[in-house]
């Protein structure tokens, strides 16, 4: 039977989407929240469009074992998160049981519909699992989620799928390494900037369908209610560090209802929807060490263009 606890409830959700939307931006996690919205994702994710999904799999495929092989014995927990419907846990998860061991499983992730997949997908695989809906902007709840489980001796703390990139870079990593403790381990991916082909794994149809999928369950419609636009930029408190931002600009006034609640947006109104963070490759290590972490291996995909980082805190 799937198991998930609820900090994040679907009434809170509803009344924090209208109230975001009122102020002119959307969070990362209404992005996978409408039913709409998930099924985009999937078929993002299934049809090798998202090359980040696609080279964040890969690397865990290729080096799942090596990775494995430098985690402590013994009982061991794997939060993941920002699990979404679990494909690369399940990757580390087999290879700890190749391994002799048996992980106990925390998905993590805003979206009900993703965490009973990425739940029944464990179960299937005879796989201990908890799923946990939280929202991983909300500290208190990043708290909670990483509060120790006392049966296990270490945990392995995942954020994959270049999901750091949908967090400020600067202060996720403090907030993880005063959680940890010294048997813990971290693991994390990310794209490497480029500025010739970042952008264009964003702005394209397969993606743009994907990221209007909020505005679409209200009953937007591009061009006619608006258009989405993508652009990137450095952010200049460190360097190597960029960027993919996109916002929505709308075509006329709109009166848009939710749940009975009305909203009204005026003709150019700007939304600034959710940020994706990319990195130099020195950049997205530095972030760990200015953390408290140390690097205990690096995973390069194969077109270079990929980072995954298995740390600890640093002795």
């Amino acid at each position: 039977m799937i198991r998930i606890d609820v900090l994040l409830s679907e009434d809170h959700m509803a009344q924090s989407f209208m109230a975001s939307l009122a102020r002119g931006e959307l969070d990362e996690k209404f992005f996978y929240w409408f039913p709409l919205s998930v099924r985009a994702w999937l078929n993002l994710c299934s049809d090798g469009a998202y090359r980040n999904f696609v080279r964040s799999h890969s690397v865990l495929q290729t080096y799942a074992s090596d990775l494995v092989k430098r985690l402590p014995t013994g009982p061991i927990e794997v939060i993941s998160l920002g699990a979404g419907q679990g494909d690369k846990d399940l990757l580390i998860l087999d290879q700890l049981r190749r391994q002799g061991r048996e992980p106990h499983y925390r998905p993590v992730d805003a979206s009900q519909a993703l965490l009973e997949i990425a739940c029944q997908r464990a179960l299937e695989q005879n796989f201990d699992c908890r799923g946990l809906k939280a929202d991983l902007n909300d500290k208190a709840h990043v708290v909670k989620v990483l509060q120790p489980n006392p049966n296990t001796s270490s945990r392995l703390i995942m954020i994959l799928g270049n999901t750091l990139g949908a967090f400020d870079p600067l202060t996720l990593p403090h907030h993880l390494a005063a959680m940890m403790r010294p048997e813990d381990f971290l693991l994390l991916d990310g794209e490497l900037y480029s500025p010739t082909e970042t952008i264009t794994g964003y702005d394209n149809p397969i993606n743009r369908k994907f990221a209007f999928g909020p505005l679409q369950s209200i009953g937007l419609t591009e061009p006619r209610d608006g258009v989405l636009h993508f652009s990137s930029d450095r952010d200049e408190r460190r360097p190597g560090l960029y960027r993919i931002r996109k916002h929505f600009l709308t075509a006329r006034d709109l009166n848009i209802v939710l749940a009975g609640e009305p909203l009204h947006l005026e003709a150019d109104a700007y939304i600034e929807m959710n940020w994706s963070y990319k990195y130099d490759r020195e950049t997205m290590v530095d972030l760990l060490t200015l953390a408290g972490m140390q690097p205990v291996a690096q995973y390069l995909s194969t077109d270079e263009r990929f980072l995954a980082i298995l740390a600890s805190l640093a002795r």
